[in-house]
């Protein structure tokens, strides 16, 4: 186990802190909805059920939510509202289990996949650049050698930001400017890190869903010059969204997933909105891990998601 192995307090509080203005949202609609009640009946269910929709945890996943409260109640004939917070919990947890959403443990990679390549994909805005400094930053912290590509090469500030991102972190960086090839990019980043014998290869790509067709172009033809250096490359397609935007970020990962392969989910900007629900609803639809979800400025701050802690600060009543 490295060293972010482990739930640590200080993760805990930034947690809490970050996910403060969704908890708040919350446990503010839940108390109006059982307020004078002494009994989970079908009322208080429907009003559960505007309170996960309104705070973006989405129509299809909260029917499965209520549905599972609803079998609950059943079963145990009587449950009073101040167990409701309790079971809420668990039966989210437990879906979020079903999903097969697994806690991610260490910023590691699998031993046998060296250098082990992520290609980070999603639109402009939604903190990509950025997320991929962090995750540079504590790979190395981790004890990984880390190369990065800036391979969005179609809007100056990405290219430039990664730059900055890579002197910062202190990590090499492959760029060609903008406006150049982004498999070009990808090739030469993908040789760098294999002649260096790097542990991680992170490549930035363009950020637009101008046409998906044009998408999956480009993102095949990066992933077909990765390939003649390392055969299984990408090992990892990771798609960033931005959680503020709650349902638009559905919209982004419907579109993202048609036009490649995602293998993992990072949330971002958690920390400014009330809209944290959207990580379950995210999770459940689409049967994609989240594992990274950024809940403030630091770079400690995107976190390895983990699904109780993650579910223990969206509902805490602080």
């Amino acid at each position: 186990m490295g060293i972010f192995g482990f739930f640590s307090k200080e993760k805990k509080e930034s947690l809490d802190q970050g996910l403060q203005k969704s908890s708040q949202s919350i446990f503010s609609k839940l108390s109006k909805a059982v307020v004078g009640k002494s009994k989970v009946d079908e009322e208080i269910l429907d009003e559960l059920e505007e309170v996960l929709i309104t705070s973006d945890v989405g129509v299809d996943t909260t029917i499965k939510i209520i549905e599972r409260i609803e079998e609950r109640v059943a079963r145990d004939k009587y449950v009073n509202t101040e167990e409701l917070d309790t079971i809420l919990r668990e039966e989210i947890i437990g879906l979020l289990e079903e999903n097969q959403s697994q806690d991610f443990l260490d910023f590691d990679i699998p031993q046998d996949k060296k250098p082990y390549v992520i290609m980070v994909v999603g639109v402009n805005g939604v903190g990509k650049t950025t997320t991929i400094g962090k995750l540079a930053s504590l790979f190395k912290n981790a004890g990984k050698s880390v190369v990065l590509g800036a391979a969005d090469t179609f809007r100056a500030a990405a290219v430039d930001q990664l730059i900055l991102w890579g002197n910062r972190v202190g990590v090499p960086i492959v760029s060609h400017g903008m406006n150049t090839d982004p498999a070009s990019v990808a090739f030469d980043t993908v040789k760098k890190g294999k002649e260096e014998n790097a542990d991680v290869i992170i490549i930035d790509t363009a950020g637009r869903l101008h046409t998906k067709v044009n998408l999956m172009n480009e993102l095949t033809k990066i992933k077909r010059v990765m390939q003649k250096f390392i055969p299984d490359a990408p090992h990892e397609i990771l798609l960033v969204l931005d959680g503020s935007t709650g349902q638009n970020a559905f919209i982004q990962a419907k579109e993202f997933t048609k036009a490649t392969e995602v293998t993992s989910l990072a949330i971002t900007k958690l920390d400014g909105t009330a809209k944290g629900g959207v990580v379950i609803g995210i999770s459940d639809q689409f049967k994609i891990p989240v594992k990274y979800i950024g809940v403030g400025e630091k770079v400690t701050d995107l976190q390895l998601f983990n699904r109780k802690e993650f579910v223990d600060s969206l509902f805490s009543k602080k």
